[in-house]
């Protein structure tokens, strides 16, 4: 009677216990859009309600502004970028007190608000000033703020001295 070979155990454990962790954690819905995945982790919950309540709750989702929409790979690899550098900080406790994007983010978000409001900005983007600033430096408060629903533009007070 010859013995169950030990690879094929530890195989079958670690596809077992793999199973386990995709079935306990809905590992699933990281692969969706729905905003309720993105709040999942207790850190974002500022962020997700001030979605919820904010201006583009019934038009956007977060990967609609946060992820690329160029192609089907690109959005898939920023994704897994993005969710392997979330789930880094979140394992080793590393979460920042602030949340912000990265400069790549920042990027992404730039071009979907373009590319959303196209129309709307088109002036703006086409026009005689200098185009040196983020939608969100003149408005906060569309996506996430701690003021919620509000339309009124935000003027960053240190990147923009009135003096």
């Amino acid at each position: 009677m010859s013995k169950f070979p030990i690879h094929i155990i530890a195989i079958l454990a670690a596809v077992v216990a793999l199973g386990y962790f995709v079935f306990v954690s809905d590992a699933a819905a990281y692969g969706g859009s729905a905003p309720e995945t993105c709040a999942n982790c207790h850190v974002m919950d500022s962020q997700y309600e001030n979605w919820y309540h904010g201006a583009h709750e019934n038009w956007a989702k977060c990967t609609d502004c946060h992820l690329p929409h160029d192609n089907f790979a690109f959005y898939y690899a920023e994704k897994g970028r993005q969710g392997m550098k979330d789930t880094f900080a979140f394992v080793t406790g590393d979460i920042p007190i602030a949340i912000r994007a990265s400069d790549k983010t920042k990027e992404i978000v730039q071009n979907n608000c373009i590319h959303c409001h196209e129309e709307t900005v088109e002036d703006i983007v086409m026009g005689e000033q200098p185009f040196d600033r983020y939608c969100w430096d003149c408005h906060r408060d569309i996506a996430h703020s701690a003021r919620g629903n509000s339309a009124l533009p935000y003027q960053d007070s240190e990147l923009y001295p009135t003096k």
